[in-house]
């Protein structure tokens, strides 16, 4: 396994320890100030490894359509999501690593369409993205926490 999506499964199974046991209430709660919840964060951790993996190298999206249009950047949550749903979102954290791990073994990513982010990062290649995945996941891991604060308090 590479060390950075070695790493992103550490961070990934640090969130999940983290929202375990939060009520669904507390999943989808939008805090004052905020304008998006802690399972639209999870969720957009998966749509934003999607867009930055496989939609850039021009194969699609390897989960269902939904986990990436819905969190995609830009999105923000429009309504509360059932378990079933919160349920998939958690599993897809780390069963999409594995796939993504199998697919950069398998050499899936042979072109990649070249893009700066919102953060002025150059990405031109999948070890690119995979860095920048990392700085991305700290950013929403810090949110997660703090959105935690607020709607457990």
């Amino acid at each position: 396994m590479s060390i950075e999506i070695e790493r992103i499964i550490r961070t990934r199974k640090y969130l999940l320890e983290q929202v375990e046991n939060l009520s669904i209430e507390s999943l989808n709660k939008v805090p004052e100030g905020f304008n998006n919840n802690i399972i639209w964060n999870l969720g957009h951790l998966i749509a934003a490894q999607q867009g930055i993996c496989y939609a850039r190298s021009g194969v699609g999206t390897a989960v269902d359509e939904k986990y990436f249009l819905n969190y995609k950047p830009g999105t923000k949550p429009t309504e509360s999501i059932d378990e079933n749903e919160v349920e998939q979102i958690k599993a897809l954290l780390i069963t999409s690593l594995d796939n993504l791990e199998a697919d950069i073994n398998n050499n899936l990513f042979k072109t990649y369409s070249s893009f700066t982010t919102r953060y002025g990062v150059d990405i031109s290649n999948i070890d690119d993205a995979l860095q920048f995945l990392m700085f991305h996941e700290g950013l929403h891991s810090g949110t997660v926490m703090a959105l935690k604060r607020l709607v457990t308090h």
